[in-house]
């Protein structure tokens, strides 16, 4: 049974929230604040939380920020209408998904599903075969373990959606591809996302292999058409 923690200061929502997804299966924390947030994480951490923006306190975009420096705990963060700017800075903070108010709780449990999918298929089987490592200019992609390790050994943190999208280009290296086939390949294809989601996550994911690449551009931007990964890429 998948464990969830809904975030939210709507007392009404976090009820019928709460009731849906029990009754498909799942085992279900809320709370109100971030307060709430820190002390259920705390007693037992779920395997995913569902964040709402506007929160009393400390708003879901600073709660997701301090989330993503201690916990890989998915994050599904919920916004309002129309405020593409917050569901921007939203994945800037590391949230893997978003999902606009008002929204049918059918979508969001798909979401649910596609989300701790990803992630269970990223994490080793007890028993099973390593996976293998992906090599690129000294830096290192433990596929097993989910760690980027820099020339230096340094390890750079990744979220659950900034692994997946390296995978991808490591996968396809010295290749062109377009913003849709990066979601798909990352996502899966029933993911709808509108493009500059995909945007922003490169963006944060170049900005973390930059940082001591000397100067190398590992990721490209070819304008009007996607990404490119520029580099040649060995399995250890």
């Amino acid at each position: 049974m998948s464990s969830l923690l809904i975030v939210d200061d709507d007392l009404e929502v976090l009820a019928l929230l709460k009731k849906f997804f029990e009754q498909h299966g799942y085992s279900v924390q809320v709370a109100i604040d971030g307060a709430a947030l820190w002390a259920a994480v705390a007693i037992q951490s779920p395997d995913l939380i569902i964040l709402d923006l506007m929160l009393p306190g400390e708003n879901g975009l600073a709660l997701c920020q301090r989330l993503r420096q201690q916990y890989s705990t998915p994050v599904i963060m919920l916004t309002a209408m129309g405020e593409l700017s917050d569901r921007v800075v939203g994945l800037e903070m590391g949230a893997d998904d978003y999902l606009s108010k008002p929204f049918d709780a059918r979508e969001l449990l798909a979401r649910v599903r596609a989300v701790l999918r990803r992630a269970a298929d990223s994490q080793p089987v007890t028993g099973e075969v390593p996976r293998p490592i992906l090599v690129f200019a000294n830096w290192q992609l433990d596929l097993t373990r989910r760690e980027l390790r820099s020339p230096q050994q340094v390890m750079i943190p990744l979220s659950a959606g900034e692994f997946d999208l390296l995978l991808v280009f490591l996968e396809h290296p010295q290749r062109i591809l377009t913003r849709e086939v990066l979601l798909d390949l990352a996502r899966g294809p029933a993911h709808e996302a509108f493009d500059r989601s995909i945007d922003v996550q490169v963006s944060r994911l170049r900005r973390k292999l930059e940082f001591d690449s000397n100067g190398v551009e590992m990721i490209r931007t070819v304008r009007n058409v996607g990404y490119l990964f520029t580099l040649g890429v060995v399995r250890k």
